[in-house]
């Protein structure tokens, strides 16, 4: 029999996959159309699975699209996704609305970190559209703020919680949008930042890896839902990031200060800093890192902490209490730790094993590809601790679209679970995630095999066969 044409075969894939992201846009426009948070949690669920059904199968044909056309299709993709979270207001988180308040509370000169949205100090910043009145208060997404009044703001009784490279993003927002813009400001600036992560991705990929991996971020319904609908400022974090551990191969100085910098938008890129120091045997090698990093950080803080009269870490600690990081017995936290081990034992067991690992990558870590040993460091964070928002995992997909081990993203899959699916099926997050460390054991176990497999005849072979590639001729 034949084969048939390459050309023809490859022009089939590029097809398929592109009736695949189609079909996937159109999926996605209905999810994110769907109120069901509250109203029908499990048909939401399923509108879910199935984008993810339609993401995977659209990167596995991805992989037999010509190279030089992969990288025009996962940036069309990467547009037409973004744009999908743009089709309505914010769905299953409200968090977009403090962005809001605290931009516009800081545009008047007050600082984020001294009120709370309640405080009757801030009444003279009030609107119709944050603080609605009347009847509208009895839907489940607002909260009670007075007799009559209620927020959409989430907590509006406690100060904010996110640092200050967040709080200026939220003030530049605020500072360049219409009048009665409202939700649509956060969440185009989501789309413009998920959209530069993915040039930001191409590009490195270019240099360093297989462009295609970039469909992990671009196409994944994640940035869609979490990114651009709910507008989460932890896609600029995710940006910064991105372009730090891409700088820190060459420059570890410029990568550590975008890596404070990415900190300083969402706390959670700290657990990057064992990936940028990945092979570093030097102390000035390592300074070189943590110190642009620290004095970004401070930098950043220091005005606020002039300027606020209440403490800068806000509702930090009161937010880690509430969603149980301080009490393992509470609540989903450590959740398979807790299969395993007293609840007692959880917290000091995630600190030996975020301490092993780390250590690991920074000592044994590849200094090429500081993303490896961040994805590694990060996504045993998220087994460990098992978080129950499901955007936290958008750090962990960039960083899977940079290093192309796809059996990391259960980890995010997982998180959605948690936060959505565990609203009507009693600890789905617990066996998501449970799921999710199957498939980095089993993943890891075929790459250790198929590397073996490749060093075998290396290992096997005499001096009259070894390989000849090397040799002059």
């Amino acid at each position: 029999m034949t084969r048939p044409a390459a050309g023809p075969v490859r022009a089939a894939a590029t097809a398929a996959t592109a009736v695949l992201v189609t079909a996937l846009v159109a999926v996605l426009v209905l999810t994110v159309r769907k109120d069901g948070y509250f109203a029908d949690p499990a048909g939401l669920s399923w509108l879910y699975a199935a984008c993810w059904a339609l993401f995977a199968a659209a990167v596995w044909s991805l992989r037999r699209v010509p190279a030089r056309h992969s990288a025009t299709l996962v940036l069309a993709g990467g547009v037409a996704v973004a744009l999908t979270g743009l089709a309505a207001p914010p769905r299953t988180s409200t968090d977009s609305y403090r962005y809001a308040w605290d931009g516009r509370v800081q545009a008047a000169g007050i600082s984020p970190y001294d009120h709370a949205p309640a405080d009757p100090a801030l009444l003279p910043y009030r609107d119709g559209w944050l603080f609605p009145a009347g009847e509208a208060c009895g839907r489940p997404d607002l909260a009670a703020v007075s007799e009559g009044v209620c927020t959409r703001i989430n907590r509006p009784r406690v100060h904010t919680v996110y640092p200050p490279a967040g709080e200026l993003y939220f003030l530049l927002v605020h500072a360049l949008s219409p009048d009665g813009v409202r939700h649509k400001a956060f969440q185009v600036g989501g789309a413009v930042l998920a959209l530069a992560t993915t040039l930001s991705l191409l590009r490195i990929l270019r240099r360093r890896g297989d462009p295609r991996t970039a469909a992990y971020w671009a196409w994944c319904p994640a940035v869609a839902v979490e990114a651009v609908n709910n507008a989460h400022a932890d896609v600029l974090a995710v940006l910064l990031s991105v372009l730090a551990l891409g700088l820190t191969v060459r420059h570890r100085a410029w990568g550590g200060a975008l890596l404070g910098l990415a900190t300083a938008a969402k706390l959670l890129p700290a657990v990057l800093l064992p990936g940028a120091l990945s092979g570093v045997r030097r102390a000035r090698d390592a300074a070189a890192v943590l110190l642009p990093a620290a004095a970004v950080l401070v930098a950043l803080y220091l005005p606020y902490v002039l300027l606020s009269h209440s403490s800068v870490l806000g509702y930090l600690a009161g937010y880690a209490d509430e969603e149980g990081y301080q009490d393992a017995s509470a609540g989903d936290r450590y959740a398979l730790l807790r299969l395993l081990l007293p609840d007692s034992w959880a917290v000091p067991a995630v600190v030996a094993g975020m301490l092993a690992v780390s250590l690991y990558v920074i000592r044994r870590g590849d200094p090429q590809r500081p993303w490896s040993g961040a994805l590694l460091v990060s996504g045993t964070a998220f087994l460990l601790t098992t978080p129950g928002y499901s955007w936290y995992a958008l750090l962990l997909i960039a960083l899977v679209a940079l290093d192309g081990r796809w059996e990391w993203l259960g980890v995010a899959v997982a998180g959605a679970a948690a936060y959505l699916t565990g609203r009507v099926v009693p600890h789905a997050g617990t066996a998501a995630y449970a799921a999710a460390a199957l498939a980095v054991a089993c993943g890891w176990a075929a790459r250790r095999r198929a590397r073996g497999r490749r060093a075998a005849p290396h290992r096997t072979a005499g001096p009259d066969t070894l390989p000849s590639a090397g040799r002059a001729t």
